[in-house]
C-alpha cells in the first residue's frame, strides 16, 4: 500500500509542478498585457469622458461618464483631415518605396556573394544605432540647400534613412529562411532569375512583407520630432497636430485624448486588415525551410 501512494504521489507531482507553472506563466502574461493595455485604455477613457472629470484630481478608473464634445473639441481647434491626409501620403510613400527598395536589396545581400557585401550588412546595423536627434541638424541643412525643406517629398526622404536600413534588415533574415533549391529548382525548369523570384521567393515572402510594411507605416506615422523640425504650421503632420492642444492656457486633456483615439484608428484597421499575413510573418523567420 505505501509503494501505491509513492507512485501516486510521484505521479502527482509533475502534473502539479505544470499546473503551476502553467499557472505562473498565465498570470505573468496577464500582467504584461494590463502594463501595456492601461494606456490605450486610459486614452479612450478620457476620450469619451467630461473635459471636467480629465483634470479630476482624484480620477476615477471607470468610466463616470460618455460623452462627444471632446471630439467635436479635437476637429474644431484645428485642421484635422489635412494633417491626416499628409501623414497618410507620407507613410504610404515611405513603405512603398521601402518595400520595393529594401526587397531588391535584402535579396542581392542574400542570394548574391559581392566585395563589400559585409560591410554593407554591417553599415545597416550601424545606422540603426545611430539616434535620430542626432541627425536633425545635418538632416535640415541637406534638405534646405535641396530646397526640400517644408516639404513632403523632404519628409519622406527623411524617414526613408530610418526605415529603409530596418527593412532591408527585416526582409533579409526572412530571404535567408527561403531555401535556394527551390530557386534553382524553378530555374532549372525554365525560369530565368527573375521569374523563379516572382513565382518562386515572392510568395514564400510576402507574409514578411506585410509585417515590415506595418512595422515602418507605424514607425513614419507615429514620427514626430523630425516632422515638427522640417514643416511648417501649414504643413504639419498629424502628431505634430497634437500639440495644439497644449498652449500658454495650459493643456487640454480629454480633447487631446480624443484626438489621439482618431489618429490610432488608420492603425487599428491597417493590423485588422492584414493581422493574418502579419502573424504568419512574425513567425516564418523561427523555422528555416
Amino acid at each position: 500500500m505505501s509503494g501505491m501512494s509513492a507512485t501516486t504521489l510521484s505521479g502527482r507531482d509533475p502534473a502539479r509542478r505544470r499546473t503551476r507553472s502553467k499557472l505562473g506563466w498565465n498570470l505573468l502574461g496577464l500582467l504584461v498585457f494590463l502594463t501595456a493595455g492601461f494606456p490605450v485604455y486610459w486614452m479612450i477613457d478620457t476620450a469619451f469622458k467630461p473635459a471636467k472629470d480629465a483634470i479630476d484630481p482624484d480620477p476615477s478608473l471607470l468610466p463616470t461618464g460618455v460623452t462627444l464634445a471632446n471630439f467635436r473639441r479635437a476637429l474644431d481647434i484645428a485642421d484635422f483631415w489635412g494633417p491626416v491626409g499628409r501623414s497618410l501620403i507620407v507613410s504610404l510613400s515611405v513603405v512603398a518605396i521601402g518595400i520595393v527598395v529594401g526587397t531588391l536589396a535584402a535579396l542581392a545581400i542574400s542570394r548574391f556573394a559581392f566585395r563589400g557585401r559585409k560591410i554593407v550588412i554591417v553599415g545597416i546595423l550601424a545606422v540603426q544605432m545611430v539616434p535620430l536627434v542626432a541627425m536633425i541638424i545635418p538632416v535640415f541643412l541637406l534638405l534646405n540647400d535641396l530646397g526640400q525643406y517644408d516639404k513632403l517629398s523632404g519628409l519622406i526622404i527623411t524617414y526613408l534613412t530610418f526605415i529603409l536600413p530596418f527593412t532591408v534588415w527585416t526582409l533579409r533574415g526572412f530571404i535567408v529562411n527561403i531555401p535556394r533549391e527551390l530557386e534553382e529548382a524553378a530555374m532549372v525548369d525554365g525560369c530565368s532569375r527573375t521569374g523563379a523570384f516572382l513565382r518562386v521567393v515572392f510568395p514564400l515572402l510576402a507574409p514578411g512583407l506585410v509585417a515590415t510594411s506595418v512595422y515602418g507605416f507605424i514607425q513614419a506615422w507615429n514620427e514626430y520630432l523630425y516632422a515638427l523640425m522640417l514643416m511648417s504650421q501649414e504643413n504639419q503632420t498629424a502628431t505634430v497636430w497634437l500639440g495644439n492642444f497644449t498652449t500658454k492656457h495650459g493643456t487640454e486633456y480629454a480633447p487631446m485624448m480624443a484626438g489621439a483615439t482618431m489618429m490610432a484608428v488608420p492603425i487599428v484597421v491597417l493590423f485588422l486588415l492584414v493581422q493574418r499575413k502579419m502573424a504568419a510573418g512574425l513567425t516564418a523567420g523561427a523555422v528555416k525551410g
